[in-house]
């Protein structure tokens, strides 16, 4: 367990550090517990490592001052647990995850959240995805991937992606290097 915790620390480090997230951006985490396990995505939640893995996600992004919103798993289609404060204006959904119903990993995100709401989606600035979740459709528009060599939590594949502004205007537009 010391070492899913070292684990997913690394990763959430270097996410922030590729990505050049600054305190108040939303991360938005796809976790298969299943996957961290060796087992097929689905087939063994296992709240026991969502709880590990959510308190060094947790701990990482606090202390960096971002937004955090976990995805639930296809039985609540990828609904997003987060902190009320950080969806306030979208509409909340009527369900608590369970392990086996939204996942261990969202479930974990609802018991410890302090103001915990369930929302359909969200427009996150970058995402991990832990076991190949699909946490696309969570993102703001433009994803980049953010290739990690911290790649791992556990068996698990971990993918991660930042966002970006949108470019328009063409070629005679000025784009904002900082902004890429």
């Amino acid at each position: 367990m010391d070492e899913l915790f070292e684990q997913a620390t690394a990763v959430m480090a270097e996410l922030g550090e590729k990505a050049g997230l600054k305190a108040g951006d939303t991360v938005v985490v796809g976790c298969s517990t299943s996957e961290i396990t060796g087992s097929a995505i689905g087939t063994n939640s296992n709240p026991d490592v969502a709880g590990v893995v959510f308190d060094a996600i947790s701990r990482y992004a606090e202390k960096m001052g971002w937004r955090l919103a976990f995805q639930c798993c296809e039985h609540l289609n990828r609904a997003i647990v987060t902190e009320r404060e950080t969806a306030p204006f979208a509409e909340t959904v009527n369900v608590v995850p369970q392990p086996k119903a939204g996942g261990s990993m969202a479930a974990q995100a609802y018991r410890h959240f302090k103001d915990p709401v369930v929302v359909e989606e969200i427009k996150a600035d970058a995402g991990i995805d832990i076991g190949l979740t699909l946490i696309g459709m969570h993102l703001k528009r433009v994803a980049v991937p953010v290739r990690l060599e911290n790649n791992r939590i556990g068996e698990a594949t971990v993918a991660a992606a930042r966002t970006r502004p949108r470019f328009i205007g063409g070629e005679r537009a000025v784009y904002d290097p900082r902004l890429m």
